[in-house]
């Protein structure tokens, strides 16, 4: 992958192998890092060294992390390195207090650094608008870092944004676009890979990592609907791992998305030169978890997930709205 920078309306995206190393070119004094230690271990030289404070972010809510850490947490330039959740937690800060600006290093293939999404702090005013990282550095040596189950594991969550940002009422050429090279990179990543493979080659990871970013763009600007709602909720309300969550369900939801967008799904199925339910399914088995329940969800569990999912207005956006008897067929499917 050829490296490159992009200025998008107000932000800057690095994408290339070893963008990382530069990174400190683009902060100004100040800066303050959220990471964890898995991320902190691969971090950029002098990039901690640089910060005026480093806050590890732990295991949690995203909303219940930030309003954590919103009283210890100053500085007008927040640099998250790590995954969807840092990345997350600094975006909810950014919010919580503006005006404050985000730095996403991500060391994940989530998507988190391309998108406003995000829960709100525990605490914050209402209403607060959410936050768009202002630079992104995607360097795929940290991005597509990840042991490969995890790696696939991270894959589905991007896959399911490529599947289903083109469904939504929003969609445009140009997220369509972008979701079938999407689609086609981490297809092509994955091409060589089986259940029980070890590792993946450098250049599939660039794929892997440039597919994210792209999957990431198309969902920031198309919204979601059910795969999202349903993997969401697993991860709230289940405790499942969100990339874990997206993997097992895609599948599932692959199937049912393309029930409500037939010719979305056969300009996919020409693009990677599969069924996007196959594919689904592929990246899902090197992932290692291939049912809810091997990932510790319970039937009590699986029955609230339900309800909380069928409460969220999100399902509106890849009509027909799923109803209580589907969400919980889909959910019972990936049990």
């Amino acid at each position: 992958m050829v490296p490159f920078r992009w200025r998008d309306g107000e932000r800057l995206l690095v994408f290339g192998r070893g963008t990382a190393a530069n990174v400190g070119e683009l902060l100004e004094p100040g800066y303050v890092v959220l990471t964890t230690p898995r991320a902190s271990a691969d971090a950029p030289p002098d990039l901690l060294g640089g910060a005026t404070a480093v806050h590890e972010v732990g295991a949690g809510r995203v909303d219940e992390l930030a309003g954590e850490l919103r009283k210890r947490v100053g500085g007008s330039m927040l640099v998250a390195l790590g995954g969807g959740r840092v990345i997350d937690v600094a975006k909810a800060l950014a919010a919580a207090d503006p005006p404050r600006k985000v730095t996403a290093i991500p060391t994940t293939l989530s998507g988190a650094e391309m998108t406003a999404v995000h829960r709100r702090a525990v605490g914050a005013p209402p209403g607060a608008a959410g936050v768009r990282p202002a630079i992104v550095v995607n360097d795929p040596a940290l991005s597509a870092s990840q042991p490969l189950e995890q790696l696939a594991q991270s894959a589905g969550n991007a896959l399911g944004h490529a599947f289903e940002g083109p469904v939504t009422p929003l969609t445009n050429p140009v997220s369509a676009l972008a979701a079938l090279a999407a689609s086609q990179l981490i297809a092509a990543s994955f091409g060589a890979a089986t259940p029980g493979a070890t590792t993946l080659a450098d250049e599939a990871r660039d794929r892997l990592a440039l597919g994210a970013l792209l999957a990431g763009y198309a969902i920031s600007a198309t919204g979601y609907g059910l795969h999202h709602v349903m993997s969401q909720t697993l991860a709230r309300f289940a405790g499942v791992g969100h990339g874990a969550a997206n993997t097992i369900m895609l599948p599932h939801t692959a199937r049912a998305l393309a029930e409500r967008a037939p010719d979305w799904n056969a300009r996919l199925e020409r693009a990677i030169g599969s069924d996007p339910a196959a594919l689904a399914t592929a990246v899902r088995d090197i992932s290692g978890l291939t049912r809810l329940r091997d990932a510790g969800v319970s039937e009590e569990q699986l029955d609230l997930c339900v309800e909380e999912a069928a409460r969220r207005p999100e399902l509106a956006m890849t009509p027909p709205a799923a109803e209580l008897d589907e969400l919980r067929a889909l959910y019972r499917a990936a049990y």
